[in-house]
């Protein structure tokens, strides 16, 4: 864990950074090119050794470029470039038994990579099967050329070193791979979260009132449906809630008085209906909720709602202002339809707008009235 946590952190860093990415990779591969110095000073390759030094000044160019956000695409090609250019050369001087060819396989994935991440238009995937061709071409080349020309120097050095170098070159090969495919798959990943966040953004504000933060209508359509298939076992009950002479505060303390009366109004009303059912803005003023279980437990939910409602201080640029709730309910029965009992609960609603307002109406009352 001590060493995976570092190397995903930097695999993440590398997904989120563009520039990053870029230079981690630029930087691996001139470490390569620097252990490559080393090793042909020790083989006493004089023009693989200049070679290198070139590479690691071309490499050095490079994330100076990418540091100061240059253009990407030249260094891409300067590093494919390159990498074909190492492989002939070091196939000319000491071999293809080394494995320096190698390198050039690694190329076709970078190179698809590559292009899909710097270039934008149809032509990335053209441009990149042209440089996997070129890239099939130079490994066959050079394989062409270890069978008909000799190498130029012919090392005499045990087999333990020639196996180390073929060693070191797959090893580097194979590492170049793993890291662009981790962050490849990094990338993925992160677009993959960015995609689902942005998902569940753009779900929140198809399915919720951006004003109150309760369900809209379009949802609620939803629940009264589901509602309807579950009420054999969950009996439920519908609850209309419209503000009392809501138009009265709009024209007397301006809409946004009005739209903080509202906001708080359904605060109160979804944290009082809570894991019980679902608080929906039904138009206006008007809240429509579903209450699981029976009309007592709906008219209680309700009745501790209007109890808040009437007692609550709104405090608006310095003033407070009062104001009160008129709810009807009414308990789904079994073969109506969501309409009527929707416009059963709107009946109630509005006898006790007739009837002296802030008051919870419901059949219960209606009856004992």
């Amino acid at each position: 864990m001590m060493i995976v946590d570092p190397i995903k952190n930097i695999l993440k860093r590398g997904a989120e950074s563009a520039k990053f990415k870029y230079s981690l990779i630029i930087s691996a591969i001139g470490m390569v090119h620097v252990c490559l110095v080393a090793l042909f000073s020790f083989l006493q390759v004089l023009p693989m050794v200049l070679i290198n030094i070139g590479s690691v000044t071309t490499y050095i160019i490079c994330l100076v470029v990418i540091r100061q956000d240059g253009d990407m695409r030249g260094v891409f090609y300067a590093t494919y470039l390159e990498i074909i250019v190492q492989s002939f050369a070091a196939t000319i001087c000491i071999g293809w038994r080394f494995g320096f060819p190698q390198y050039v396989i690694a190329l076709v994935p970078f190179g698809y990579y590559m292009c899909h991440a710097l270039i934008e238009d149809k032509r990335r995937y053209t441009i990149a099967t042209i440089l996997g061709l070129i890239a099939f071409g130079s490994f066959v080349s050079c394989r062409l050329l270890s069978v008909f020309f000799g190498p130029v120097y012919q090392l005499d050095i045990p087999e333990a070193v020639e196996l180390g170098v073929y060693i070191f070159n797959t090893f580097c090969n194979f590492g170049f791979l793993f890291m662009v495919t981790a962050i490849f798959l990094v990338e993925m990943q992160t677009a993959t979260n960015q995609l689902q966040k942005q998902n569940a953004i753009l779900d929140t504000m198809a399915n919720v009132d951006p004003l109150t933060g309760l369900y809209n209508r379009r949802s609620m359509h939803n629940f009264l449906s589901d509602a309807q298939d579950s009420q054999e076992e969950a009996p439920f009950c519908l609850v209309m809630c419209d503000i009392d002479d809501f138009k009265k505060i709009n024209d007397t303390y301006g809409h946004d008085a009005g739209d903080l009366v509202l906001r708080e109004v359904a605060r109160m009303a979804r944290e009082h209906v809570g894991q019980q059912g679902h608080a929906c803005r039904w138009g206006g003023e008007e809240m429509l909720l579903i209450i699981r279980g029976d009309v007592e437990q709906a008219r209680r939910i309700a009745e501790d709602i209007r109890q808040e409602v009437s007692s609550f201080a709104f405090g608006v640029k310095g003033q407070t202002i009062h104001c009160s709730i008129t709810i009807g309910v009414a308990l789904h029965q079994g073969g109506n339809t969501i309409d009527h009992t929707i416009t059963h609960a709107d009946d109630n609603l509005y006898y006790g707008k007739r009837n002296g307002k802030n008051r919870v109406v419901s059949d219960l009352e209606l009856r004992a009235g």
